[in-house]
């Protein structure tokens, strides 16, 4: 099975900037939390960027890659983007929807995401683990599917 991770604008900057809010981990160290969670028979890829046209970019990639699942942190993109939002239902592959930091304890603009309603689920404020339960997820999906 092959596992998308999508971390949007600014993750980049994830251990220096609002590290009261985001915590001090960078990006590289969420990587290698997710690769030590992995198991057997998962492969997982990732990609950031600052652009919204090269996250959709990337969605329509993963279509042909077969990417069986996406965990995406979109960032302020959430909160913007509908482009991304026709993206993934233009591709209908299943996703999770993340965020380090719980979106409902920040400003107003922030409790609205037009990726919500169209995710598999949406795991918000649990910081790094965030994508770790994303994943964990992902892999009960797997764990299933293999039992039957």
């Amino acid at each position: 099975m092959n596992i998308l991770v999508i971390n949007g604008p600014n993750s980049n900057m994830l251990g220096v900037s609002q590290t009261n809010i985001l915590g001090s981990a960078t990006l590289g160290e969420i990587e290698n939390k997710i690769k030590e969670a992995i198991i057997d028979g998962v492969k997982v890829s990732f990609f950031q960027s600052n652009y919204e046209g090269a996250i959709i970019d990337r969605i329509h990639r993963a279509y042909d890659e077969n990417i069986k699942y996406i965990i995406i942190n979109a960032g302020a993109y959430a909160h913007t983007s509908i482009a991304i939002r026709d993206a993934f239902l233009a591709t209908a592959i299943p996703f999770i929807e993340v965020s380090i930091s719980n979106i409902y304890a920040r400003e107003e603009y922030r409790k609205h995401s037009y990726l919500s309603d169209i995710a598999i689920g949406v795991i918000s404020g649990f910081g790094v683990n965030s994508y770790i339960l994303a994943l964990a997820h992902i892999l009960s999906i797997k764990a299933n599917n293999t039992n039957k």
